[in-house]
């Protein structure tokens, strides 16, 4: 990532060639210069070389004379091959400092009445399970790029659709109704999302002791499977749940709502929250209108045996299914319905992002490819976030075997383990318990979602509780370290920063590196946005830190005996605070000012 130098120097540019060459540039490219040469800012040549007609290191040669006549911020330059490397001078960088000193929620575009307005769908639980692992980085991957969007300037709005219908909700009912003798979440002292999750994993238990019968009274594994009694019992309570049966109503919208008090109690704690709700039980037929309309369009097929498809092979894709022959809708059926709704809702709607594990790359690319080949516009909005699973050193996770990480246990093993190392390396005596606790939850979860953060979306993750909470390295703890050092320091400071250090002239090499690094924050903001990728800000908040407290540790904050010195360098601690703050609430991250 480099500075946007080209606002500085395109001016100049634009006039050399202008006048000498009568030439009109469109861009120019610059890199920050690499670190075997001298210089801060490296102009690429090569690029502008064939409409002088000249060779690169003339022209870089005359380039470099000139703007060393023409800028004060150019002191000096060296030419290698095609490249001119420039060195700029501190007051240009303590100039450039000025510039984002005083600009409030710096790098932030600000939201009014016209901006843009996108939805970004995530979490999307199943209602037959609590949260688990997986789920978390789906919330905190999806939380944060609705932030990143909201700093890009668009209006979000965070959704998710509960997919709250279907067998695997009534394999968690009927092994309720068999085997759960009306237990209750305050009867049984467990998260109602946790209780239904507990006879999800019963019916699994259940279930393969029915086969292992079958199988010895002379079934094949396959027609065991397919005979076992509780399945068939629950395959019978999906038909009389939708042909609107009042007692599996009742149940089903009962545990339901255990559920979603549980789900409810679990975001809270992860720090994240929704604008909206959908469910595929009021959205799964929404989509067969639009199978009409593609029929009609002959977007869509008819086979003999009355299902719906549509033929994606010219596409280099497959044959896909949208209608069952008995007229029943399919997953795809209920997203395009689902996607229309939405537009229904919020007609103003200008994109729409979906967080999803990329298993699921294929369902989003034919979703919309059918609804641009339906002729909707908005389908070129639509944008898939896919992301790799999270690994366990054990294993991968199955939730019907019961071999998932709970989310509600994670968090809370991490608070504990934040408490253990935050007392033994902090000064926290000055606390009460509320605080203490309040910190340790801080740490907890901002060690939790920079370790999932930080990984490029589309990698896999295999999750390290122990090395995410670290207080030294890549990490969450280290950057919330980082910012309590600042604010500690600017609390045991009598200096007031708003004071005046524009005739500072000269700064250590430690110094321009932090300008440097402050610079680029705007540019960060507006990449994560058009890439969806938090990393890249959780990442960069680690190379500001990083870059801080080498300063930090090499040149004296408070010792100098300049105090227009003084003055600057706590104005740099305090942006760089504030920078740290901002970067970290991207990823829902809180940086406590004590720790």
């Amino acid at each position: 990532m480099n500075i946007n130098y080209s606002k500085h120097f395109t001016p100049i540019l634009n006039q050399f060639f202008q006048s000498q060459h009568n030439v009109t540039i469109e861009s120019y490219e610059f890199q920050s210069t690499r670190k075997e040469f001298e210089g801060d800012l490296t102009l690429v040549v090569f690029p502008l070389v064939p409409q002088i007609k000249t060779r690169p290191e003339d022209l870089a040669n005359t380039l470099g004379n000139y703007l060393l006549n023409e800028l004060e911020a150019v002191l000096n330059f060296n030419v290698v091959k095609g490249f001119l490397n420039l060195v700029l001078s501190d007051a240009f960088y303590v100039e450039q400092f000025l510039k984002i000193l005083n600009i409030s929620n710096y790098g932030h575009q600000v939201i009014n009445d016209v901006s843009p307005i996108v939805m970004v769908e995530f979490s999307s639980p199943n209602t037959n399970k609590p949260l688990h692992l997986g789920h978390i980085r789906n919330n905190v991957l999806g939380y944060s790029v609705a932030k990143i969007l909201e700093a890009n300037g668009k209006k979000v709005i965070k959704t998710q659709i509960i997919n709250d219908r279907g067998i695997h909700i009534c394999k968690s009912m009927i092994a309720w109704e068999k085997f759960g003798n009306q237990e209750t979440p305050s009867s049984s002292d467990l998260k109602g999302d946790q209780l239904v999750g507990k006879y999800y994993v019963k019916f699994d238990v259940e279930y393969k002791k029915e086969i292992t019968i079958l199988i010895k009274q002379g079934y094949s594994e396959e027609e065991a499977k397919q005979n076992a009694p509780l399945l068939l019992e629950a395959q019978d309570m999906l038909r009389r749940w939708e042909d609107n049966d009042l007692a599996v109503h009742k149940l089903w919208r009962t545990m339901n709502d255990w559920v979603y008090q549980g789900f409810e109690v679990t975001y809270a704690s992860l720090g994240v929250s929704f604008d909206s709700y959908y469910y595929e039980s009021e959205t799964y037929l929404l989509g067969k209108n639009i199978i009409k309309k593609g029929l009609k369009d002959q977007v869509f097929f008819k086979k003999d045996d009355g299902s719906v498809w549509i033929d994606l092979t010219a596409e280099g894709l497959d044959e896909k299914l949208l209608l069952r022959s008995d007229g029943t809708s399919v997953y795809m059926t209920q997203d395009l319905g689902t996607a229309q709704k939405r537009l229904e809702d919020i007609p103003q709607l200008k994109g729409m992002v979906y967080t999803v594990g990329n298993e699921q790359d294929y369902h989003f690319k034919v979703l919309f490819l059918i609804l641009k080949k339906l002729g909707f516009d908005w389908a070129e909005a639509l944008h898939h976030l896919s992301y790799g699973m999270v690994d366990l050193p054990s294993g991968k996770m199955k939730s019907r075997e019961g071999t998932v990480v709970d989310a509600d246990d994670l968090i809370k093993g991490m608070i504990s383990q934040a408490k253990t190392i935050s007392e033994s390396v902090g000064k926290l005596d000055s606390l009460n318990d509320n605080e203490k606790t309040a910190l340790h939850e801080t740490i907890a979860l901002g060690a939790l979602k920079y370790y999932i953060l930080k990984v490029d979306p589309k990698k896999r993750i295999l999750f390290d509780p122990a090395a995410s909470i670290d207080f030294n390295g890549n990490t969450g703890p280290f950057i919330q370290y980082t910012h309590a050092r600042i604010k500690t320091l600017i609390l045991k400071s009598d200096i007031d920063s708003s004071g005046s250090f524009e005739s500072l002239k000269e700064l250590n090499i430690r110094e321009r590196e932090v300008i440097k690094q402050l610079e680029i924050y705007p540019e960060v903001i507006v990449l994560a946005g058009k890439q969806y990728n938090p990393a890249l800000i959780a990442n960069y908040a680690y190379d500001l830190v990083k870059s801080y407290n080498t300063f930090y540790q090499n040149v004296s904050v408070l010792g100098s005996t300049d105090a227009t010195q003084k003055v600057f360098r706590i104005a740099l601690s305090e942006k760089v605070a504030e920078v740290i703050a901002n970067a970290s609430s991207l990823l829902g991250i809180d940086v406590p000012n004590r720790m």
